[in-house]
């Protein structure tokens, strides 16, 4: 996009503000930072992160994460989906970087979660205000936070509180195993596959066979929507639109996971299929388009930056959980470049630290936004390197899982 098309879009960026000019100028100039370090990256998300939440202080959604910082908005609200899964992000780090307050973090982060969940079990949508309408894909992901909770600080009214989210996924679905009511724009998802991973992990761990059973029919619907080039339809934001590599990834994520929690090779090949499919589109300084057509054709000039550091994880995962020891590379390839997007030493709060929606500024994805879950992500991403860990680690649920792992 040049200047001409810049001029193009809506005032409401506010692009003429001398704080957005100078980013719109840096990734016109295609300014780039120095790498270092993951520990030095790392530190400067989390506290991206870590402001990110204080800034919602003194507020009715305090303990929650600020869904981000805009041009149009500035600092935005809490975002009840994403600080679901940033809990997680938080206790890893607090190990890694031995930082004990980061745990206090994730602490009023549940708190809060579990202050907004509905009398049904659901999670509201959007930013949680009065009359949210729940989504599927979000209680997912506040499910996330909640197993966290419990597997890791032993905070027992969190499995309760994800046994009832499961309950509510597993009383929307249908009977192919899609989900076709409370979804985002009224259409279904692929990767609603990361959002019955918790749903599988709640009801493994909760001896809950009705919830195992509705996460094993959202994969096997997952499955049909599998090419055979490895990527998936019915996994973009508006049906006639590719889906983003945000939510290509996303999809990837939860097959993957399933096939760990279920010891079922089926779930974890298709992951590794579509990991490997898109892996070879990858540029060798770690660069991804922001959207693909089957085939793994791209069709966007930008780069979806959450998405790059949602496959890095998703390569690391595959070559801890299938041997697909190749795919590191290509893992370390992707947070190589997204650390030449984050700025370490920016005089701006709201830029130092995080990660951009894309690459440049006003690509499609997450336009002239600094989002949490990309900084989340990436966090993650340096932390699975770094120690070779996953992010949240594997639950161990042996009671039922040997029950179920056959059906």
């Amino acid at each position: 996009m040049g200047i001409t098309e810049l001029a193009r879009l809506p005032i409401r960026y506010k692009p003429w503000l001398p704080r957005h000019l100078s980013l719109i100028w840096d990734s016109l100039r295609g300014v780039s930072s120095p790498c270092q370090d993951h520990r030095a990256h790392l530190s400067a998300a989390i506290d991206w992160l870590c402001r990110a939440q204080d800034v919602r202080e003194g507020r009715p959604d305090a303990g929650g994460v600020s869904a981000g910082w805009s041009f149009e908005d500035g600092w935005l609200p809490s975002y009840p989906e994403t600080t679901g899964y940033i809990i997680e992000t938080m206790i890893a780090a607090a190990h890694i970087l031995q930082r004990p307050e980061l745990v206090a973090r994730a602490q009023r982060m549940i708190d809060w979660e579990l202050s907004i969940q509905m009398p049904d079990g659901a999670f509201p949508g959007h930013f949680g205000e009065p009359g949210s309408r729940p989504v599927i894909f979000n209680t997912g992901q506040i499910m996330h936070g909640m197993i966290a909770g419990y597997t890791q600080l032993q905070r027992t009214e969190c499995l309760d509180a994800a046994v009832r989210a499961g309950h509510w996924l597993a009383g929307q679905q249908d009977e192919d195993g899609c989900f076709r009511r409370f979804e985002h724009n009224n259409t279904p998802h692929v990767y609603n596959t990361r959002a019955t991973w918790p749903l599988l992990a709640a009801g493994l761990i909760a001896g809950e066979r009705r919830l195992v059973d509705a996460g094993r029919r959202h994969m096997d619907w997952a499955l049909t929507q599998q090419t055979a080039s490895g990527w998936f339809a019915t996994n973009a934001f508006v049906p006639w639109r590719s889906p983003f590599t945000h939510t290509i990834a996303y999809a990837i994520r939860g097959l993957l996971e399933a096939g760990v929690l279920l010891g079922e090779a089926r779930y974890l090949d298709a992951a590794l299929k579509a990991g490997r499919g898109i892996a070879a589109r990858q540029r060798s300084d770690g660069w991804l388009a922001g959207t693909y057509r089957d085939g793994w054709e791209a069709d966007a000039g930008y780069a979806c930056l959450t998405g790059i550091a949602q496959m890095s994880l998703n390569w690391t995962r595959l070559a801890q959980a299938a041997g697909a020891e190749d795919l590191r590379t290509h893992a370390r390839r992707a947070l190589s470049y997204l650390k030449s997007t984050q700025r370490l030493d920016h005089a701006d709060d709201a830029v130092r630290g995080g990660i951009a929606g894309s690459s440049p500024i006003w690509g499609d994805y997450s336009r002239f936004e600094y989002p949490n879950w990309a900084a989340k992500f990436f966090a993650g991403g340096l932390m699975m390197d770094l120690a070779d860990i996953s992010v949240p680690p594997v639950p161990t649920v042996p009671a039922l899982k040997a029950e179920v792992a056959h059906g």
